[in-house]
């Protein structure tokens, strides 16, 4: 394709196909994928105050996983359903980014 001729490319909005031209950054961009359930992700970049559970754990549903330290605010994470712990990715003190795969549950 020459450089001055420009590709349309189907996007969809609620469903509806509409063809558009796209920029660089938007075809650099990283992709959307779905969370796993079976992982307890961060949401924002910290510091591990305390953690409560080990892997072969049995956790119910709400009870606190870990204290994570952000901003000066401390966060509880929290289990979201019944469970055993599969693996504890981090320890008491670990600097953790955004996104870091803290827990997993089998």
């Amino acid at each position: 394709m020459a450089e001055n001729e420009k590709e349309y490319r189907p996007f969809l909005v609620d469903q509806v196909p509409y063809m558009t031209l796209t920029t660089k950054k938007y075809e650099n961009r990283k992709k959307w994928q779905p969370s796993n359930p079976k992982e307890i992700c961060s949401i924002i970049p910290g510091s591990v105050i305390d953690v409560f559970v080990k892997p072969g754990q049995k956790v119910k549903s709400g009870e606190v996983l870990l204290i994570l330290d952000s901003m000066k605010m401390h966060t509880k994470i929290e289990m979201p359903y019944d469970g055993v712990i599969k693996a504890v990715n981090l320890a008491k003190g670990d600097r953790i980014p955004k996104n870091a795969v803290m827990i997993t549950i089998k």
